[in-house]
């Protein structure tokens, strides 16, 4: 118990306390004035004498007598055995002394601890850890005896193994929180499209990104479903996951604790072909994501010149700060359990964000060392084991050269246009690349903590820097050292500068409604969407009010895809393609896509000039590509709803695309008897 203090002293005790109560907010449970707090130290782990001792005590000087035999003490060590009075009373002095300085650093450990009662003793708690004492020491599996109590509570409790590990998971779960907002719900012409997003709505009423994607969806092929009404079934089927599979990932890191982590695959529709899609390595993966990536990716492969269904998948693991062995560990773990799910005529995985070369090598060689063969069934940047010579690069060159055709449609260029880039990996990087040879001047780039400018443009000697800088994770800032007229700005985004066309390249809903504000007051007239439906839906109502052309990831992003099944073809991986006859194949795709995308939006009588005649074209391209075959397959499971010619052939009523020709049908006879779709 706390010695009596009267008077004066008392007073003071008690202001002291109520300061540092008032200023930071302390919660103190069960605690009384006289009571003692057990700071670092649970009972006779140290001196006993600091049982007694006053924690909180009016300050005053110390005597002539006290500094007389502080002297002594520092001077004539060698004298403790000949004055054992005088060493008897200095260690209570002295830990008055440190109690004295714990308290005056009581006001900074109040930010992440409170005070509680165990065990009939009050003591002073991680508000992170929920722990207290010795597990807050340097090391809390020793013993290091008074030493750590000349160390601040702070200092001792931030660099605790067991404080880091409490902070590092922490910092996980806060990005997966999705803080509760009102859904924001588009306003659309028909009830038919309305009645599938809201049954959508009432079935998964938490998956957020997946509503949204959804959403832009429906309302882009409304025009389609209001002429066709077969199409309503086929749009609730389509939004509806062949697969989803969850699992658990656990790994062991270089200290071997163990660790687990969630794994996510949806196959999300496998009509035209075996699902191709990205595997994401991100703290806030989760499924409401990995579904709304494999929905997109669907349409995105369905547009693409090459026929293929949509996957996504991925984990809420965090490559940042893992070691080599570490990430090899984890993904030999992930493809432990998924492995059997994939295969060339199943599931192909792909790059996506924290997942690059050397991920995807980690993967595909358990998965080798699982299935026994060597299969092209990963695409990704393989060195050794790919005929690719520019896979990394397809993405983001495939993005200049959709923006390329859509200027020059209005007989425009990008060279010396200026060109925003948010994000710092591969897609901005190469953008950024392909930029510069077109003459364009790309002044930005982007990070989770601010955004890079720099007003003379960036060059290809800029890029290798901020590359090198990169891979040594270092931050962007030190690009600014180097460099005097490019500067760094914390918490914000680039889209505040000054622009003609920018290229969202970082993540999902990057752009919201004050950013899309900025924009169009930055000058901005294009914008190409490299990340996955960067922008939220306020923030496309804003671009779409201001006329600015939106070219969708859907359409502009399909680069990737068709340099993915150029390196699954046999006959590519026999041949070493140079860099230009890939840039001109890589062209030739984006090229059809652009067509596709144009001509299936005037068909359904939207304008060319119109700024989302792409995002309305690519869908409604795209969609009807799937819903031809769904069709065809929902003739078979729902009974024969057509007309049967009498010979060996049936032919499918009403399944009939814009051009009002007939598109699918039976050869061979049923289905169930061995026939076929075509």
């Amino acid at each position: 118990m706390l010695l009596p203090v009267s008077g004066l002293g008392m007073n003071s005790t008690m202001d002291d306390m109520n300061l540092i109560q008032q200023r930071h907010h302390l919660v103190v449970r069960e605690l009384g004035v006289g009571e003692e707090i057990d700071l670092e130290i649970g009972p006779g782990d140290d001196d006993p004498s600091f049982a007694s001792a006053a924690l909180i005590s009016a300050p005053r000087e110390p005597s002539v007598d006290e500094q007389d035999e502080t002297k002594q003490i520092q001077i004539m060590p060698s004298l403790q055995d000949d004055n054992q009075d005088l060493s008897k009373g200095q260690p209570l002095k002295k830990k008055k002394k440190v109690v004295k300085r714990w308290r005056e650093e009581w006001a900074d450990t109040y930010k992440w601890a409170y005070v509680d009662v165990k065990d009939g003793t009050a003591r002073i708690f991680c508000s992170v850890c929920r722990e207290y004492g010795r597990k807050h020491r340097r090391n809390p599996y020793g013993n290091e005896g008074s030493r750590n109590m000349q160390m601040s509570a702070l200092e001792e409790h931030n660099n605790s193994l067991l404080h880091k590990e409490a902070v590092r998971l922490q910092m996980a779960s806060k990005d997966k929180i999705v803080v509760d907002k009102p859904m924001y719900v588009k306003a659309l012409m028909s009830k038919t499209a309305g009645s599938i997003v809201e049954a959508v709505l009432k079935r998964d009423p938490h998956e957020v990104e997946f509503i949204q994607s959804v959403q832009e969806a429906v309302h882009s092929i409304e025009r389609v479903i209001g002429k066709n009404s077969h199409y309503v079934n086929i749009m609730e089927r389509l939004l509806e996951p062949e697969r989803a599979i969850i699992f658990r990932v656990p790994w062991v890191d270089d200290r071997g604790e163990t660790h687990v982590n969630r794994g996510f695959r949806v196959q999300f529709n496998q009509a035209l072909g075996p699902c191709r899609g990205g595997i994401r390595f991100h703290p806030s993966m989760n499924l409401s994501i990995a579904k709304f990536l494999a929905f997109e990716q669907t349409l995105k492969n369905a547009l693409s010149p090459y026929k293929l269904g949509g996957a996504a998948g991925g984990s809420d693991f965090d490559p940042k700060g893992k070691s080599d062995n570490e990430i090899m560990r984890f993904c030999q773990s992930f493809i432990n359990e998924l492995y059997r799910y994939l295969g060339p005529d199943q599931d192909l995985p792909s790059e996506e964000m924290g997942v690059g070369a050397r991920e995807m090598g980690y993967l595909f060689g358990q998965y080798r060392r699982l299935a026994g063969h060597f299969q092209g069934s990963f695409t990704g940047s393989r060195v050794f084991w790919s005929g690719s010579s520019l896979r990394t690069e397809a993405t983001g060159y495939g993005l200049v050269f959709f923006a390329q055709l859509i200027l020059g449609d209005s007989s425009r260029e990008l060279k010396g246009l200026r060109c925003v880039v948010s994000g710092s990996g591969k897609i901005a990087f190469h953008v950024i690349e392909k930029l510069l040879a077109y003459g364009a001047v790309p002044i930005t780039v982007s990070d989770s903590k601010g955004y890079l400018v720099d007003e003379d443009g960036f060059d290809f000697m800029k890029i290798q820097f901020l590359r090198d800088i990169k891979a040594q994770q270092r931050s962007l800032r030190d690009y600014s050292k180097t460099y005097a007229r490019s500067k760094y700005y914390d918490e914000a985004k680039p889209w505040t500068e000054r622009c003609d066309v920018a290229f969202p390249c970082a993540t999902q809903n990057e752009i919201d409604q004050s950013d899309a504000i900025s924009l169009v007051n930055s000058g901005c007239r294009l914008l190409v969407e490299g990340s996955i439906m960067p922008c939220t839906p306020e923030a496309v109502d804003v671009l779409r009010k201001a006329n600015v052309v939106v070219a969708p990831a859907m359409a502009a992003g399909a680069g990737g895809v068709a340099a993915g099944e150029l390196e699954l073809n046999h006959e590519f991986n026999l041949i070493q393609w140079s860099p230009e006859d890939f840039e001109s194949k890589l062209q030739d795709a984006m090229k059809q896509t652009y067509q596709r995308a144009l001509k299936a939006a005037t068909d359904f009588g939207y304008e060319k000039e119109s700024p989302e005649v792409l995002v309305y074209g690519a869908a409604i391209a795209a969609f009807l590509t799937v819903a031809q075959v769904l069709l065809g397959c929902c003739r078979w499971a729902g009974g024969y709803c057509g007309w049967f010619d009498g010979g060996s052939t049936a032919v499918v009523k009403n399944l009939v695309c814009g051009s009002g020709n007939y598109i699918a049908w039976c050869t061979g006879g049923w289905p169930g008897g061995g026939g076929s779709v075509r």
